[in-house]
């Protein structure tokens, strides 16, 4: 029996194109007449004067966000932000009160907005997966019933969507659990088995709402990594749902921050923590370990080749500081994939780059006196 957290090898059955989304002003007013008041909240009406005089919930306010095709968008706050709201637009599990969402459909923008009730059903069975915090099995069925599950409504043959089970239950490392039912399994099998379900119908759109949140922290950082490598194989357009930056930085091609229903900042990790937005995204990224985030194609000076190891452009600097020890070297060789010489990047400006500017000054503590 094979150890559910170990690695297995790549499939090559062929996937699904990806899909990318883009999200144009979006509004989400909760309440009995929300048409009523989104024309004062587009002026500027506050949450707190929405709810508080008027009744009525502000969940998003003028959204723009455009996800990669084929890349994982994070989208991170604390909660009562909006971001689990959001993500329920792209299925239209909610509908907004104003708004586009265009998601690419065989190479064509669709408006998800527009589609009658016919076409929606079809968009979700087909078009989109989704795995939830809270695992969403189905007690009674097994490992394999609960992963074949989405082809079964999409009126798959069962050879074909037993097969399919099959190959992404091995895939997330839980061969030889297909007859166990969920009860017998860890929380981090559990949310194996959400994920190889969400996987099997191979929908273009995975959309993942705080899917590691109840999890150990050792068992999060496990599954983190079972879903990256799964993306260099399968090329899903992700929307990964989170409270937790440390989490949105490792995952994120790109990451979206919200606070009051509304977007702060978004853009790649590097940029989010080395140019905040503002305090608020400030008091987020304080404690973050830059050198796992900044690439060395950021800290890369032009200039020829020096006496040091070669690194990836794309290579966090903490790793290339970890290379540039190992040799006893002060400088690197940036090159990319072709061979390629770029630049170079020095041990100094790494360890000045993972120092915070302006670091707060440690307070001085007065000598103990011998009693």
């Amino acid at each position: 029996m094979q150890n559910p957290v170990q690695a297995v090898a790549l499939s090559t059955a062929p996937q699904a194109a990806p899909a990318g989304i883009s999200i144009r002003n979006l509004y989400k007013i909760f309440g009995p007449t929300p048409e009523k008041f989104l024309g004062p909240v587009r002026e500027g009406m506050s949450k707190q004067e929405l709810r508080d005089v008027h009744g009525h919930v502000l969940g998003l306010r003028d959204i723009n966000i455009d996800m990669p095709a084929g890349g994982i968008q994070v989208v991170m706050g604390l909660s009562g932000s909006g971001k689990s709201t959001l993500i329920r637009h792209i299925n239209r599990l909610i509908d907004p009160t104003a708004g586009e969402l265009l998601v690419q459909v065989n190479g064509q923008p669709v408006d998800v907005m527009k589609m009658n009730p016919r076409e929606l059903l079809r968009f979700r069975r087909e078009q989109t997966a989704m795995v939830f915090q809270k695992f969403a099995l189905f007690p009674h069925f097994t490992v394999l019933e609960n992963a074949e599950y989405g082809l079964q409504v999409q009126g798959a043959p069962r050879k074909k969507r037993r097969d399919n089970a099959v190959r992404w239950i091995e895939r997330v490392g839980l061969k030889g659990y297909e007859d166990n039912y969920p009860n017998q399994l860890s929380g981090g099998m559990q949310q194996r088995v959400g994920l190889a379900r969400a996987l099997s119908n191979d929908a273009p759109i995975l959309l993942m709402d705080e899917a590691f949140s109840a999890l150990d922290p050792l068992i999060r950082s496990d599954m983190q990594s079972v879903l990256l490598d799964l993306q260099q194989e399968i090329g899903k357009t992700i929307v990964f749902i989170t409270h937790d930056l440390d989490e949105a930085l490792r995952l994120g091609d790109r990451i979206a921050i919200l606070r009051d229903g509304e977007v702060v900042q978004q853009g790649t990790g590097q940029q989010i923590v080395l140019k905040p937005a503002d305090d608020y995204i400030a008091s987020f990224v304080r404690d973050v370990n830059r050198g796992r985030v900044i690439r060395c194609r950021t800290l890369m000076l032009s200039g020829a080749r020096v006496d040091g190891p070669d690194v990836d452009p794309g290579l966090v600097i903490e790793e290339a500081a970890r290379q540039l020890s190992a040799e006893s070297k002060e400088a690197a060789n940036v090159v990319n994939s072709k061979g390629r010489h770029l630049g170079t990047i020095s041990m100094s400006d790494i360890i000045g780059a993972i120092v915070p500017p302006n670091p707060e000054p440690v307070p001085e503590v007065a000598p103990v006196q011998a009693p």
